[in-house]
């Protein structure tokens, strides 16, 4: 967690308005061990003081850290951004209302990544890391995932602790 406190401590001195991302290993550490099958990246952008992901519960926010996944395994900088917090937050509102509700979430095809990926290049014109981004195709690749996918697509991931942007599942 060394990476984190060094990482974190630079993000909050910053003048300028910053924007990080956040990796959690929800396998807790599983995922490296067994196989890749196990999907175990969730990730979430944080600009302007607040934690952003996207779950079955549809565009979240919460304190950096705030969730019950508790401080991150990983933090990358993904540097300054040119966008108002207002500009931002409207853009927010504006993908919670469509793209990103709640019943949109899909584990492989539209999920926390694919919204971190979204909003990055939104704020910074930077992607994520592609190892995080090609996870699902990778998975999905393996006789073993095709297997697994019925499963794995009925899977909402939505960590508590975070309060909905947009008033969640919009059926």
């Amino acid at each position: 967690k060394k990476g984190y406190s060094l990482s974190f401590a630079n993000f909050t001195r910053s003048s300028e308005p910053q924007s990080c991302l956040y990796i959690y290993d929800l396998s807790r550490g599983m995922a490296r061990s067994l196989s890749p099958i196990m999907l175990g990246e969730h990730t979430a952008i944080v600009a302007y003081g607040d934690e952003f992901f996207f779950g079955g519960e549809g565009i979240s926010s919460c304190s950096p850290g705030g969730t019950m996944l508790g401080p991150p395994d990983n933090v990358v900088e993904l540097g300054e951004t040119e966008v108002t917090e207002e500009i931002f937050m409207d853009y927010l509102s504006s993908l919670g209302a469509t793209s990103y509700r709640g019943d949109k979430y899909r584990l492989f095809e539209h999920n926390c990544n694919t919204f971190t990926n979204e909003v990055a290049q939104f704020l910074t014109g930077r992607t994520i890391p592609s190892y995080i981004t090609d996870l699902p195709s990778e998975v999905l690749s393996t006789p073993f995932g095709q297997i697994l996918r019925p499963i794995l697509d009925s899977i909402h991931i939505a960590p508590p602790g975070g309060n909905v942007i947009n008033g969640g599942r919009n059926i």
